[in-house]
């Protein structure tokens, strides 16, 4: 039987984090994959959909371009749109597979194994691999379970990958629909639904429970998104309920109702099923390790460690925030929980994550936003500048969107958030991420030279305007720049004078 020091179970972004950084330490590492090394961050996932949106959203530029000098659009075939994300799915699938191959080769100096196949606890210190040749029994001293997760179906509705499908078979069609039906209105469903109508060539239908879409945003970011998506031509249905999907005739026809009673059937040609994601840990024999989930199969851990010792699990699995950054985070974090690394937090923070929502406009955020802190019971101060103000905004003509900030209520102003939607808005909250987690008050922001003209620049008339010296004065222009107090209900305007 064959002893490893740390074993990872999943070679997704949080397992192969895992073992890199294990690799780091100088441990005899093995990492198991039942598919590919790179998860659905690679194959049908993050690389996929952000690589269509990306083309989606220069089409989508291009042709308001063409439009406004009465000049025909710009039409991008289906099979180019799948030949990039196919390039972009092989760039990155060369480098995982090389650099997988160059670390186990002969005159390597790392004690790194790779094996494809199942893996199975037989006990916690023992797992079986299973694949084509056999199934093969090693020792751990340590595992790291990082299986991460599949899209979620609804026992109701019949998924065939084909008419009705997940995040997994939406890349897989061979033309544009004509027309495609989206249930969940949130991030990735809006995501889904930016895609297809920047292309124009699909109308979307978006099936919204809720009374508005994203709804753990704030409203002011929602509303835009929204407002957008219409404009796009996209059919939000906005506090329905559906009754019924079903494939008829070779399509998709859906029933909802609304709020005063009626009811619609509408037939579309195929549709999109985005209600979440569910933790692969079934097969895993986590029974048989002693391992604990919760009732939805979630394990429960702290701190990224099992209820056993030896066990820890990332990523997905985990339950908490589903994101390729945070689970390398908390993968890294295990590892340096198990050799006992000196300069180890001692816990994994998600105060700071920062994330991006591929919309229509760019959304990125980090810390809390206005309305938890509002449920949190805080008194905040908020500050928004609209993009309409700055300079680099002006010049690409993108002057949809804004910043907003929230600080405490107190004198040292420290940084509690930051939502930031408009052209290059991901670009623009990495500092704010780094003031969070330092704990530091939002006058480090307010001298840096920022490089000009750019969109970063509105961060720091933002900071101005909480400390009443900013360039432009919010006075002027209420309706792009505001500035205020707020505790639950009660708004209490702070316009420099």
């Amino acid at each position: 039987m064959e002893h490893y020091d740390i074993c990872v179970i999943g070679g997704g972004p949080s397992g192969y984090a895992a073992a890199m950084r294990a690799i780091d330490f100088g441990k005899k590492v093995i990492l198991i994959e039942k598919g590919k090394v790179g998860g659905a961050a690679i194959y049908d996932g993050a690389l996929t959909s952000k690589t269509t949106w990306e083309l989606s959203s220069r089409v989508s530029s291009i042709n308001e371009m063409l439009k406004d000098h009465d000049r025909q659009p710009f039409e991008m075939q289906w099979a180019d749109v799948q030949q990039t994300v196919k390039e972009a799915i092989f760039d990155r699938k060369q480098q995982y597979s090389a650099h997988v191959k160059l670390l186990q080769e002969e005159t390597s100096t790392v004690r790194f194994r790779y094996a494809r196949g199942k893996a199975k606890f037989l006990s916690p210190y023992e797992i079986e691999i299973t694949n084509k040749k056999g199934e093969e029994v090693i020792h751990a001293d340590h595992t790291i379970i990082a299986t991460g997760s599949r899209p979620r179906k609804l026992p109701t509705i019949e998924v065939d990958e084909k008419i009705i499908m997940t995040s997994d078979g939406i890349h897989h069609i061979e033309e544009y629909p004509k027309s495609l039906v989206i249930l969940g209105a949130g991030v990735i469903g809006c995501e889904y639904a930016t895609i297809f109508s920047n292309f124009k060539k699909t109308k979307v239908y978006l099936i919204d429970r809720a009374d508005r879409i994203l709804p753990f945003e704030d409203e002011d970011i929602a509303k835009m998104v929204s407002d957008n998506l219409k404009d796009q031509g996209v059919t939000i249905h906005s506090t329905a309920k559906l009754e019924r999907m079903e494939i008829v005739d070779g399509e998709v026809e859906y029933e909802i109702s609304n709020n005063d009673g009626s009811r619609e059937i509408i037939r579309v040609e195929k549709a999109l099923l985005s209600v979440g994601r569910i933790p692969n840990t079934e097969t895993l024999g986590l029974e048989n390790a002693g391992v604990t989930v919760t009732d939805r199969n979630y394990i429960t851990e702290k701190n990224t460690q099992t209820n056993v010792p030896n066990i820890c699990a990332v990523g997905d699995v985990s339950g908490h925030i589903a994101l390729v950054n945070m689970g390398e985070i908390e993968a890294r974090h295990a590892v340096e929980l198990i050799v006992d690394y000196k300069e180890l937090d001692t816990s994994v923070s998600y105060d700071n994550i920062c994330t991006i929502m591929f919309l229509n406009p760019e959304v990125a955020a980090v810390g809390l936003n206005e309305q938890q802190c509002i449920d949190k019971g805080l008194s905040i101060k908020v500050v928004k500048l609209d993009f309409s103000c700055i300079a680099r905004a002006i010049a690409m003509r993108k002057t949809q969107g804004f910043f907003k900030i929230i600080v405490t209520d107190d004198d040292d102003m420290k940084i509690l958030g930051m939502r930031a939607i408009g052209e290059h808005a991901s670009s623009a909250i990495q500092a704010i991420g780094l003031l969070i987690k330092m704990n530091e008050s939002i006058e480090v922001l307010a001298d840096l030279v920022h490089p000009h003209p750019s969109i970063i620049e509105g961060i720091q008339e933002c900071v101005r305007m909480l400390m009443n010296k900013s360039i432009f004065k919010s006075a002027v222009f209420k309706d792009a720049m505001q500035c205020y107090r707020r505790r639950a209900e009660l708004i209490e305007d702070l316009q420099e004078l």
